[in-house]
């Protein structure tokens, strides 16, 4: 009895002890709260302060009955940075939980400033942290915004060698809530230099409230050069020849902005010359060296029309259309060459003599099927030089939102409703106006390699489909119309592909003038040049919000953590309470089962 009273006593102090440490871990752990503002995220726009610890997994859902998009900025992340993405990671949903589609995801190893936007007025973030034990903060700053207002001069597409470009308003204070992102696109083999001449911004050590991101590439998460704020003149370098720059404003400090100049220059190592051609223009480099050692300069070269002069950096580039500057376009079997001449004017007319090297530099670009050869000689005292590489038509396909294709949908996957009117445009960037674009046969699929099933919506250039219409050949532009269908037994995404044949009009012969043609009827002639384009998905709005709105109002933080799912450390306290529970109650029924088999009663001694 004494050894099972001790067993039960030491059963009931494991039980406290357990129930006191669960306790204290429960009160030490972080609650998931913000440190500005409480837990109501239904306002317009607001500022968090994130502070977390170990093991946490903490989800927020902003929200308001306004039909308006929300932008959310992780300006300052500072996670574990020894943790891997799987363990430790910010995670952003379209809608109202974590089961809509994931927007992106950020973590100490990503090298951007994680910026989302919701396709609609809810949006959802999770935060997941390990058990490292370190010290954990995240500032993220939302606002709701209406797609279709934009602020002037707010952003775009600089693609010119050197330009300038400046904040909204400046030198005036810039707007508030502005988010413009500057996308600078130089010819290949460029380099560009980014000069700030002012920047002004709100003070803050990690550039939480309004900044500049500027990043070595086309888009905003090519690899983030430097985050700045405050004042000062910096200077940036990029890799190749595209830069991104990104500035963002809260709704407070609005300061003078920032204006900024950038220049370019040709990296490629350029001994004499180069050819290189495109759709719409031949491209030659000529080396600054090698013109010295001839004893020219830039101002001695001309085209043949000498109207259209070079651009200068640190080497000199003639950027030639293929149906201007006195470019000559020839027609030949299967192919269309394009050719233009480079001269060294030479000393005055009254010149009697010359010293310097009779110099022609002959480029010309040659069409073949899908193909581009440049060819490039040089003449030089009857010395002559050849280059060639290979290229190819520069084709693109879009979806447009009316017949009009004037307003192009931007947006990737593109959520349309089951028999929506879509619209599809295929567009040859050329600068030449003889050539018209032909669809010969578009074919949709729910996979992006088009692997089986497949679906013909036009093939040899005739609709296959009921609702399917092909618009008539409008120069460089080929177009059709059809209703957003979904492949049965698959997911609902459709890509399409489209085989495009570009035609010379004066070729009145071309399967581009056939149109539409029956398989029995193919022997006719064939088209000169083709090429391939594809666009996708398409996914249907259902499938966006199959897990439609609950009817529940937009989740606080401490009413998030009470539905959060048991951690590890949770669940190993339980187990271990429970064991405890089962073990006294078993000790305790045995006790009393061995007193009642071995102390029966007994009648009471009469003395």
């Amino acid at each position: 009895m004494e050894v099972t009273g001790r067993l039960f006593i030491w059963a009931i102090l494991a039980v406290s002890c357990r129930a006191q440490l669960n306790s204290t871990a429960a009160e030490g752990r972080p609650r998931c709260t913000a440190s500005l503002g409480g837990s109501n995220l239904g306002e317009t726009h607001k500022a968090l302060i994130l502070n977390l610890n170990a093991d946490e997994n903490c989800t927020w859902t902003i929200e308001r009955p306004e039909n308006r998009s929300i932008r959310i900025i992780f300006s300052h992340i500072q996670l574990d940075p020894d943790s891997r993405c799987e363990n430790e990671s910010i995670k952003v949903f379209d809608g109202h939980s974590t089961s809509g589609p994931l927007l992106g995801e950020a973590c100490s190893r990503n090298d951007f400033v994680p910026v989302f936007e919701s396709s609609a007025n809810s949006l959802t973030f999770q935060i997941v942290t390990d058990w490292t034990m370190v010290q954990r903060s995240v500032f993220i700053f939302y606002y709701f915004f209406s797609s279709g207002i934009t602020i002037p001069n707010c952003g775009g597409y600089l693609q010119t060698l050197e330009g300038s470009f400046s904040s909204p308003n400046y030198p005036r204070p810039h707007p508030e809530l502005a988010y413009c992102v500057w996308h600078i696109q130089v010819e290949k083999g460029y380099k560009i230099n980014l000069n700030f001449t002012e920047l002004f911004l709100e003070m803050d050590e990690y550039c939480r409230f309004d900044f500049i991101a500027v990043y070595d590439g086309p888009s905003t998460t090519s690899g983030l050069l430097k985050q700045v704020c405050g004042r000062g003149t910096p200077t940036f370098e990029s890799s190749s020849d595209a830069m991104t720059v990104v500035l963002s404003t809260d709704y407070a400090n609005s300061y003078r902005g920032f204006s900024a100049s950038y220049a370019s220059t040709y990296i490629q190592e350029v001994n004499t010359t180069s050819l290189s051609c495109a759709s719409d223009k031949m491209r030659v480099i000529i080396s600054k060296s090698y013109l010295q050692s001839l004893n020219y300069n830039e101002g001695n070269l001309q085209l043949n029309d000498p109207t259209c002069r070079p651009r200068v950096s640190n080497v000199i580039e003639f950027s030639i259309p293929l149906h201007e500057c006195g470019t000559i376009k020839k027609i030949e079997d299967h192919t269309i060459s394009y050719t233009n001449i480079i001269t060294f004017t030479q000393s005055p007319a009254s010149a009697v003599i010359t010293r310097r090297k009779h110099l022609q530099i002959v480029v010309t670009c040659e069409m073949e099927y899908n193909s581009t050869v440049e060819i490039l000689y040089i003449t030089e005292d009857d010395i002559i030089q050849n280059q060639s590489v290979l290229g190819k038509y520069n084709t693109s396909m879009a979806l447009y939102e009316s017949g009009s294709f004037e307003n192009l949908i931007q947006e990737s996957p593109y959520y349309v409703d089951l028999n929506q009117t879509l619209f599809v445009q295929a567009t040859l960037h050329t600068s030449d106006p003889s050539l018209v674009v032909f669809l010969d046969t578009c074919r949709a699929s729910p996979t992006s390699d088009f692997a089986p099933p497949t679906y013909d919506l036009i093939s040899s250039g005739c609709s296959r489909d009921e609702t399917c219409k092909v618009y008539p050949i409008f120069g460089h532009y080929g177009r059709f119309q059809f209703n957003a269908f979904k492949f049965l037994r698959h997911l609902s995404s459709v890509y399409l592909k489209c085989k495009i044949l570009i035609c010379d009009t004066s070729d009145h012969t071309s399967r581009c003038n056939q149109g539409c043609v029956s398989r029995r009827k193919r022997d006719i002639p064939s088209y000169k040049w083709k090429t391939d384009s594809v666009i996708g998905p398409i996914r249907l709005k259902r499938d966006r919000l199959a897990n439609g709105d609950s009817g529940l109002l937009p989740q606080t933080h401490e009413a998030e953590i009470s539905k959060q799912p048991l951690s590890r450390l949770h669940l190993f306290s339980f187990m271990v309470l429970a064991l405890n529970v089962v073990i006294v109650v078993t000790a305790t029924v045995r006790h009393f089962l061995n007193r009642w088999k071995d102390h029966g009663y007994q009648k009471l001694q009469v003395y």
